[in-house]
């Protein structure tokens, strides 16, 4: 490899884990506005997933790599960039975080939470961004509301259990079992439902004394949206992010939306401009990097894997028995 060129993990075939492959690249070229990040941590995501299935295609000018989110240190920065080579950022990606460089619009990054380490800050960007964007720009989320979060172990789950609880909500999770409940009331958790042994919405209605939540933060699509049609209160939010249970509901009770007021919406985070991730970026900056500097809230860290074992990663991920993020460690 030349001094030119990086390693990087390519899908040369959509398909299962074991399409994953590294190779050698050029080190990509920055554009306008643009900063190159020497990657020293990855994180992996459930987008990188159905990208390398081919079911996610990436936005139009953006890298056809896997990998959403990086922590690592500036190379190279515009002019006038608020960074400069050697400062240390974590940043979302627009792709092209599985690579040993990546470019990303300076707007995109930011720098680490003070005493963080690179797998701290890798873990951040893309369920902070998300969470953020969805509770509380999209779900308008504060002090006093009651919320539903679905898959409270997972990255998003913890994330939205620990910000949605510092800002005054409370939170409910359904999970796969009591460990990851447990870690869940750990992390600002209220009380959890194990789906697996209980209806989340008989047991929503018992905790909120059939009142039902305000928002729902929804990972599941179509297997859940009757219930989560039940389990929300009058004047409630569905948030959908995911469609890990499908994307088309049959027999929806609309009856109910119009009856109770309810709110329905969805978002994916990729395709919007910088833009629009900028400002998310700053919101993050002003409200919750202090948080995280002062460790009022912390990313919860599932694993970390050497870069040669990205498939065992998505291995990991596909079984869903993980709490919190999956990382690739780059520097090894």
């Amino acid at each position: 490899m030349n001094t030119q060129e990086m390693k990087a993990i390519v899908v040369h075939t959509p398909g299962g884990p074991e399409t994953l492959t590294m190779t050698n690249l050029p080190i990509p070229k920055c554009n306008t506005g643009e900063i190159l990040v020497r990657v020293m941590v990855a994180g992996i995501n459930r987008p990188d997933l159905m990208q390398r299935k081919g079911l996610y295609p990436p936005p139009p000018n953006s890298s056809p790599l896997l990998g959403l989110e990086i922590a690592g240190e500036v190379v190279q920065a515009p002019t006038h960039s608020v960074f400069k080579p050697g400062d240390l950022v974590c940043a979302l990606t627009n792709g092209g975080g599985y690579a040993q460089y990546c470019t990303v619009p300076q707007q995109q990054c930011l720098p680490w939470p003070k005493g963080f380490t690179a797998f701290e800050a890798a873990a951040l960007p893309e369920t902070f961004f998300t969470v953020w964007t969805n509770l509380f720009e999209i779900g308008h989320l504060q002090a006093g509301d009651q919320l539903l979060v679905h898959g409270g172990s997972g990255g998003i789950g913890t994330t939205a259990i620990q910000l949605a609880h510092h800002f005054g909500a409370t939170v409910y999770t359904t999970v796969g079992n009591a460990q990851k409940g447990d870690m869940c009331k750990k992390i600002g958790a209220t009380d959890y439902i194990n789906y697996t042994e209980e209806d989340f919405v008989e047991r929503i209605l018992e905790l909120t004394q059939h009142k039902g939540v305000n928002i729902i933060l929804d990972i599941m699509g179509a297997a859940y949206l009757n219930k989560n049609i039940q389990a929300l209160q009058e004047d409630g939010r569905l948030i959908i992010i995911s469609f890990q249970g499908g994307i088309k509901a049959n027999d929806v009770n609309l009856a109910k939306i119009v009856t109770k007021r309810l709110t329905l919406s969805g978002s994916t985070l990729r395709p919007r401009s910088i833009q629009f991730k900028g400002q998310i970026a700053k919101a993050l900056y002003e409200h919750v990097w202090p948080l995280l500097s002062k460790r009022k809230i912390t990313p919860v860290i599932h694993q970390v894997l050497p870069f040669d074992q990205v498939q065992k990663a998505h291995e990991i991920m596909e079984q869903g028995t993980h709490s919190g993020k999956i990382l690739l460690d780059l520097t090894t």
